[in-house]
């Protein structure tokens, strides 16, 4: 802890630099409320420390192109807070509202939430099924990926020795659109899910799916983008016969463990249910319910 040293750049070049130059000893710093438990609890041992908060373009959220860019160090109470961005996807709201008090979420960001590469965390799943893509820099230069792609393992990242992810993308929400995300807890506060699930869904003018996204967490090693749960929405009404499939479709997607919170088993009978009543309600939402 003694050789641990502190830098608190203001560009992304220098920040950049700081972390190549670190290596594997580098850690990127943005709200700290998972960096310095796992700091303290000497989980992690960085040399340095880059902390990103007075980097511009890592705050703020800001409309594009029809949607919205949020920079992944923007504290997750501002975007609870933006008017614009809860009405346009609930979803994600509800489970960024889930990352710890109000306290934590004044500090903590999505990107941050995402890059300690939880399986069971709450923002996760929700971003994952909007679609949202992740802008990365490094010494290479710029690039985005999508946010699935981002974990690989619990605590570890598809990031490159020296690249940090600036900002998040939301794409343009088509009409008739609705999302959202639901977890099972043993408590109703400040737990961690057993199981999450985020679902995105468009209908046409007749009602009838035509775009969907399906994400489960908690319930692998990485969070989980389920194509065939998507699948089994597409081109239906998401009528019970559709439902059941896709809970169906979710069940044969779950790879859980077993802890003191759930049973393998348990979780992949309730991610089923939770997918469910997720849809559900993004259903009612894209019909303006």
């Amino acid at each position: 802890m003694t050789d641990l040293r502190y830098e608190s750049p203001e560009t992304l070049d220098a920040a950049v630099a700081l972390l190549a130059g670190a290596g594997d000893g580098g850690h990127v710093l943005a709200g700290g409320t998972d960096v310095l438990v796992l700091l303290h609890s000497e989980i992690i041992a960085p040399k340095l420390l880059v902390d990103i908060k007075r980097i511009p373009e890592l705050k703020g959220i800001r409309e594009e192109e029809g949607g919205f860019r949020v920079g992944a160090a923007t504290p997750a109470m501002e975007l609870v807070d933006h008017a614009k961005f809860r009405a346009v996807w609930p979803g994600v709201i509800e489970g960024v509202n889930l990352i710890g008090s109000v306290q934590v979420k004044g500090r903590a960001s999505i990107g941050g939430n995402l890059c300690n590469a939880s399986p069971a965390a709450d923002s996760v799943p929700p971003i994952i099924a909007a679609g949202a893509l992740a802008s990365i820099v490094g010494p290479g230069g710029l690039r985005e990926a999508p946010v699935e792609e981002i974990i690989t393992g619990p605590r570890r990242t598809s990031l490159k020795k020296g690249e940090m992810i600036v900002s998040f993308r939301f794409p343009k929400r088509p009409p008739h659109s609705g999302d959202c995300y639901l977890r099972l807890t043993p408590r109703t506060e400040m737990d961690i899910a057993v199981v999450g699930a985020g679902v995105s869904l468009t209908l046409d003018d007749g009602g009838v799916c035509t775009a969907a996204r399906v994400s489960l967490g908690a319930i692998a090693p990485t969070p989980l983008l389920v194509k065939d749960a998507a699948d089994a929405l597409v081109g239906t009404k998401v009528d019970d016969a559709a439902l059941e499939r896709m809970a169906e479709a979710c069940r044969a997607a779950c790879k859980p463990i077993s802890d003191k919170r759930g049973t393998k088993e348990y979780r992949i009978k309730t991610a089923g249910v939770i997918a469910r009543r997720a849809a559900e309600t993004a259903l009612q939402r894209a019909r303006g319910n």
